[in-house]
């Protein structure tokens, strides 16, 4: 069976996507095809809220990669998604991607399991914003950084590693002063109950698993694949490298997501 016959028989597919499905949009993965890191770990959520330095680096280095986020548009493999759901056949998309890009190629059905890159959270109000307008903030706090640049990282990061990031002012809540945080699921921190919820429903909806781009190792989607084959639904993979999930699957594609998705357009 290759990935066209998967995706023939099966009528109610979810589909669950990782940084390797944007990687053609010029946004950087995180592990190589062993499954380890590429670069350092991603910032945690116990070292963002219990270090000002901590903080200061996070959005100095926010700010010289997020303007390639935004530039950031949806490559083949989104589009075929969305593709796939227009004609009936994808009911929804969980990503583990905090980029957009799925909404941004058209996919109305989206769970973003660790929220949305493009929105700030005020951790002392809840009060949410755009990120946009934060980038206005930082430059206007942070002058001498605008000329600032670096490689994208994953997340809307940028590697600044000899960078000194002692004088890096960072806006408060205009609200209420308190701490502003991304609107994503930092390590260390869980993922809403509601939205973890809507994509246990999802996978249980489904009659078949269709991963791209991801090895699954983080356990909030490596979860939904022992979901699914513990309720006997098909697991079809489209990921580089060896994945967590591997001895789960029914088929494995070796190749870039928007090689194998290609077709579909």
């Amino acid at each position: 069976m290759n990935l066209r016959d998967f995706l023939q028989r099966h009528e109610r597919l979810v589909a669950l996507t990782g940084a390797g499905i944007s990687t053609a949009s010029g946004i950087p993965d995180y592990r190589d095809a062993e499954g380890a890191w590429k670069r350092a770990p991603p910032m945690t959520f116990q070292a963002f809220t219990g270090s000002e330095a901590a903080r200061r680096r996070y959005w100095a280095r926010s700010l010289s990669g997020w303007p390639a986020i935004d530039r950031a548009r949806p490559n083949t493999a989104h589009l075929a998604l969305a593709r796939l759901e227009a004609a009936g056949r994808l009911q929804t998309v969980i990503t583990q991607n905090v980029d957009g890009l799925h909404r941004r190629a058209g996919q109305r059905s989206v769970i973003d399991l660790h929220g949305r890159i493009d929105r700030v959270v005020c951790l002392g109000c809840g009060m949410r914003s755009e990120r946009a307008r934060l980038q206005d903030r930082l430059l206007a706090a942070n002058p001498q950084w605008r000329t600032a640049a670096a490689p994208v990282a994953p997340d809307g990061d940028a590697d600044l590693n000899d960078a000194d990031f002692n004088a890096f002012r960072v806006p408060a809540c205009e609200a209420c002063g308190g701490l502003l945080k991304p609107d994503v699921v930092f390590y260390g921190e869980s993922v809403p109950r509601e939205r973890a919820q809507a994509a246990t429903a999802a996978v249980d909806a489904a009659d078949a698993l269709l991963v791209v781009g991801s090895t699954l190792t983080v356990f909030s989607s490596y979860r939904l694949a022992r979901q699914a084959a513990a309720g006997n639904r098909p697991i079809a993979a489209i990921n580089l490298g060896r994945g967590r999930a591997d001895d789960l699957l029914t088929l494995k594609v070796d190749a870039r997501a928007e090689a194998a998705l290609a077709f579909l357009l």
